[in-house]
């Protein structure tokens, strides 16, 4: 059965074709138009987590779709801004953000394989990398990439942010799933 959150989750899946269409449209904001989509679906991402809690709706298929949605949302994004932004320092980030999650990915299934998912359990560290992550991209998509101007640089500011931040939590969750793992 689909609870609310699950149901929000299913929504941030189907607004991931719907941002590839909007950002690669002939609309005429079709920037700021893609920008709200992906923050519409970041905030479900936010939105079915306090809903799964607060309404005790937590479920397994909640606990299987939602990182999924997350991630898929996020490499999708981060793939057009590659290709928008065609620049190393674009293609350098994005390649250390998705590395990082199919590394933290990996990880989280080893350690629950092992009866030690709490090892590996999102950290603040990494709550605070996803909000400036979703910002970062939130802020690209907004803007014409062709237009350099102090809002992109923001947006690779916030971007730069969430890599760093993302480096510092993956360092701290292989350093406490370590022991685990060199058994």
């Amino acid at each position: 059965m689909m609870s609310i959150p699950n149901i929000l989750t299913v929504i941030r899946m189907t607004l991931i074709p719907i941002l590839v269409l909007t950002y690669h449209s002939s609309l005429t904001h079709a920037y700021l138009l893609s920008a709200f989509v992906f923050f519409a679906a970041s905030f479900t991402d936010w939105l079915d987590g306090y809903l799964a809690r607060s309404l005790q709706q937590e479920s397994t298929m909640g606990a299987f779709l939602d990182p999924v949605a997350d991630k898929l949302l996020v490499v999708v994004a981060l793939i057009m801004l590659v290709q928008s932004y065609n620049f190393s320092w674009m293609t350098l980030a994005a390649g250390i953000l998705i590395s990082r999650e199919l590394i933290i990915s990996a990880l989280r299934e080893l350690m629950a394989e092992l009866g030690k998912r709490a090892t590996v359990s999102v950290s603040n560290i990494g709550k605070i990398k996803t909000f400036m992550q979703m910002l970062a991209i939130t802020i690209l998509l907004s803007q014409d990439p062709s237009q350099l101007n102090k809002i992109i640089i923001l947006g690779f500011a916030c971007l730069y942010i969430s890599v760093i931040l993302a480096l510092w939590s993956m360092g701290n969750y292989l350093a406490a799933a370590k022991n685990s793992i060199l058994k």
